[in-house]
């Protein structure tokens, strides 16, 4: 992936296919506060990393372009490789619509189902 904020900027745009208020709504759900990496036992108590993810992606999707900061433009690479990787693992086969995968993906501002 290329370093420039344009080419940055249109990967996140693809990667992540929820609009801000679709992502709220299923951040705010049992479901996406479930799933996700949360410490070194996969047991901790706090926000799941991707759970944290989707909220800066609200915030980066609301905020105008030129007022992204450079470590707003890591963060984007950051959601791109993610998603990216996710993709790459197909998911179940069988119930993907509920499948922790997909909801994994979604905390991370993509919906496997759009595509």
């Amino acid at each position: 992936m290329a370093d420039d904020h344009d080419t940055v900027a249109k990967e996140f745009n693809e990667a992540v296919n929820m609009a801000p208020a679709e992502l709220e709504k299923w951040l705010d759900s049992d479901d996406s506060k479930r799933v996700g990496y949360k410490g070194g036992d996969g047991e901790g108590s706090g926000e799941s990393v991707g759970h944290k993810s989707g909220r800066r992606i609200v915030e980066i999707k609301r905020t105008k372009k030129a007022d992204l900061s450079d470590d707003d433009y890591a963060h984007m690479k950051k959601v791109v490789s993610y998603v990216h990787r996710h993709l790459a693992q197909k998911g179940p086969a069988k119930d993907k619509e509920t499948s922790d995968w997909r909801y994994s993906l979604m905390n991370w501002g993509h919906d496997p189902l759009k595509d």
